[in-house]
């Protein structure tokens, strides 16, 4: 009862296909935004959001950009922690050679040689699938990391490869503290999240999830697999490229190729997987599973272990956090495919009903 469209009447087309057609979903997203935007500054701490809240945004967007190629488009890509590594170096050399380079716009451009890169590492997808994709792609990861390691160009020529950003600012703000980088992450995610979900809706978007279902059947119909894949490809790679710079410059402040190595594309993959394929909405809660599960686990396992008597060590921690992981990745993928997403929208299913059982 309280989740029902009756008397929600559309007469216009334009009004029949806003993204959030049900007000209570409008309402929804508007108490979100304001919360996020008004609420979270007053109340979180810089530990929550230097530790917490800027990764879950920056995770959310990357998880946004794997979804579109892997939920949305069906192709299969382990080499997300790429495309980050290679947005954080292109925004850094834009940043660095350029005098007077907006940080907005370095991070933009950032994005935009991810998109190169993404494509040209994209082109076995016209003639592979499935897992011979998945490892055409991961040799992208493995390019990347030889890339930043032995051209020394691409690092301001440090022996070392790591490289560093300082003095940030964008419009006039200094984004120095943990609650400016939150609110500059924030806004970014917010436009992003809209464009792509824009683009899901659309006739791009209708192309990709026809690829997805069956490529064969979309070509007999007029749709250019070609175009498709590509496009998909250079979608997801601009908004990682733009996660990779925010990772980068906001997050970590210097970093190394190492921190966008293979985990970080298993773990891009594991929160669309656990998120759920093929939502927008599952990439947040993807991200956030993913960002607050490890936080969890270290404050909890050591309160069970002093109730049973049993001292657990840090490494003890660090092993069972893995294991415990894995087996949640192995109980989404059996009793719920469709990831968390799933058991979002099942939930409003029911609230349309509640409290009636029929």
């Amino acid at each position: 009862m309280f989740y029902r469209e009756n008397g929600q009447f559309k007469s216009t087309y334009r009004a029949d296909q806003q993204i959030f057609p049900i007000v209570q979903d409008r309402i929804a997203v508007g108490l979100v935004l304001v919360a996020a935007f008004v609420l979270v500054p007053l109340l979180a701490s810089d530990y929550a959001v230097r530790a917490i809240l800027l990764p879950f945004l920056i995770f959310s967007m990357a998880a946004i950009g794997v979804n579109i190629l892997v939920g949305y488009c069906g192709q299969i890509s382990l080499g997300s922690g790429a495309f980050m590594a290679v947005g954080a170096y292109g925004a850094f050399n834009f940043f660095v050679r350029v005098p007077d380079m907006p940080m907005l716009v370095a991070i933009l451009l950032g994005g935009v040689c991810a998109t190169f890169f993404g494509i040209l590492f994209g082109l076995p997808s016209l003639r592979v699938k499935g897992l011979y994709l998945a490892v055409a792609t991961l040799a992208a990861q493995f390019f990347s990391d030889w890339m930043f390691l032995r051209i020394k160009w691409f690092t301001n020529d440090s022996s070392s490869g790591g490289v560093s950003v300082s003095n940030l600012s964008a419009f006039g703000m200094s984004l120095e503290t943990p609650l400016a980088k939150y609110l500059f992450c924030l806004s970014l995610l917010a436009v992003i999240a809209l464009l792509a979900k824009n683009l899901v809706r659309g006739a791009i978007g209708r192309e990709w999830m026809a690829i997805r279902d069956m490529d064969v059947a979309a070509a007999v119909i007029g749709i250019r697999p070609v175009y498709a894949k590509l496009t998909a490809f250079a979608v997801s790679s601009f908004i990682i490229g733009v996660a990779g710079a925010l990772w980068g410059f906001l997050y970590l402040g210097s970093w190394e190729p190492a921190a966008f190595s293979v985990d970080q594309s298993f773990r891009l993959l594991f929160m669309v997987i656990i998120g759920g394929l093929g939502s927008i909405m599952g990439s947040f809660f993807g991200a956030a599973f993913i960002v607050t599960l490890p936080i969890l686990l270290n404050q909890m396992l050591p309160l069970l272990g002093s109730l049973v008597g049993v001292e657990i060590s840090t490494a003890g921690i660090s092993h069972a956090e893995l294991m415990i992981f894995g087996a949640l990745i192995v109980w989404f993928l059996i009793v719920e495919p469709h990831g968390l997403a799933r058991l979002w929208s099942t939930g409003k299913q029911k609230l349309r009903l509640w409290p009636f059982p029929h």
